[in-house]
């Protein structure tokens, strides 16, 4: 993949494919037309990548640039290629491209802005590849499972909120959904396959299952649902779950489209141009960005210092193990032929170590940065970490521990 060249560059192209390859850089010209003027209003001709990003970011923060978001999407497709390219590898999945992954990916952006705290001072790029990655293994092993399963072993598996939600996303109104919900809550109390129940190929209820499905629901509706909710037969409720497992599949496995893709009907414009042109740029926005660089660059170099310091201290055997596993993006089983040592050892030893560094991080961040941990931070630095063992240790040097970048 060629490197961009310039800062326009990084914020206003896109990846095209070629035959599930990387092809060339696309430069999309409303976003183009976008980075110029904010360079000139800003008068930033030498603004580095990291004040962009972060200008960009509180652009998208207050929604005072309605192409925050895309720029922030050009910039991060580097690190969703390389997630989407590394994780389709490892997952062998013959069913998804490359570029299936990466546009599974790209989709959740959303997800990677909403969650990403600059405040932390990690660097936006390592967050998104972590999150990238943990997307893209996570909705493969789910539409695998959705694609090889019937409707009817779907609707035993999936959970009360997941149905609820993808009935949500189609439209329905919450009386209609309340409906839906106690049909496949008698469905679940009542179709008792003979097959184990982790099967993937449940069949349809036979008749007198679904006679007694529908009496149950006619009973418990009374109680369950508002006042005036209609009786129903068997021919009904077959039909309501099986809007329930369709909903479900499309909440599980929704359509990408991207912005460069046509309109239906009209060729030749792109959802990309319904978009309003730029507003102005906020010089409030450019002040916040300036005092937050100096105070990320201090935060950076203060978990360099750290992460550095904490794998100095792991023997040498973990320290060759996280270095072939991150920065030569072995595979723990050829990790293990390298060292010759078990499999299950390498998994041992890497998972050791990474808790290790994880302890290492997590005190710093409580100490010097003073931020209250729960679950939901201790799952952001977790990721952290994934992102700058990867980075940096792709970078490194491996003849010394002391020669990683810093």
């Amino acid at each position: 993949m060629r490197p961009r060249q310039n800062i326009i560059e990084l914020f206003a192209t896109f990846i095209q494919f070629n035959a599930d390859r990387f092809n060339h850089w696309v430069t999309e010209p409303k976003l183009r037309r976008s980075m110029e003027n904010a360079i000139i209003q800003l008068r930033q001709t030498e603004a580095s990548e990291t004040f962009w990003v972060l200008y960009w970011y509180k652009c998208w923060q207050s929604e005072s640039n309605n192409f925050s978001k895309s720029h922030l999407t050009a910039y991060l497709q580097e690190s969703c290629y390389w997630a989407a390219e590394k994780t389709s590898h490892n997952f062998g999945s013959n069913q998804y491209t490359l570029s299936d992954c990466f546009q599974i990916a790209i989709a959740n952006i959303d997800t990677v802005l909403k969650r990403y705290n600059p405040t932390q001072g990690f660097p936006l790029k390592n967050y998104a590849s972590a999150i990238f990655s943990s997307t893209i293994r996570n909705l493969l092993r789910d539409r695998q499972e959705v694609n090889i399963s019937t409707i009817w072993s779907l609707l035993r598996r999936i959970s009360q909120k997941r149905l609820v939600e993808s009935l949500q996303q189609t439209g329905l109104a919450e009386e209609k959904i309340a409906t839906y919900v106690l049909a496949w809550k008698c469905f679940k109390t009542l179709y008792l396959p003979e097959q184990a129940t982790g099967t993937r190929k449940l069949p349809a209820p036979d008749k007198a299952t679904w006679d007694a499905i529908a009496n149950y629901y006619n009973q418990q509706r009374i109680t369950q649902l508002q006042p005036g909710a209609i009786e129903v037969n068997s021919e009904i409720l077959e039909k309501w779950l099986t809007n329930c497992a369709k909903a479900a599949r499309n909440y599980l496995y929704p359509p990408v489209v991207s912005l460069n893709a046509a309109k239906p009907g009209q060729e030749t414009d792109e959802f990309i141009d319904s978009l309003p042109e730029t507003a102005t740029d906020s010089l409030l926005t450019e002040m916040i960005v300036q005092e937050e660089l100096q105070y990320r660059a201090e935060q950076l170099s203060g978990m360099n210092a750290v992460l550095r310091g904490a794998i100095a201290k792991l023997d040498p055997e973990a320290q060759s193990i996280i270095k072939l596993y991150y920065g030569q993006n072995l595979t723990q089983q050829q990790i293990a032929q390298q060292l010759e040592i078990k499999q299950y050892t390498i998994s041992r030893r890497l998972t050791k170590a990474r808790e290790s560094l994880l302890l290492a991080l997590v005190q710093w961040s409580q100490n010097t940065l003073h931020i209250s941990l729960s679950s939901n931070v201790l799952k952001d630095i977790s990721i952290v970490l994934e992102g700058w063992l990867k980075d940096t240790l792709s970078n490194a040097d491996f003849s010394s521990i002391s020669e990683l970048p810093s």
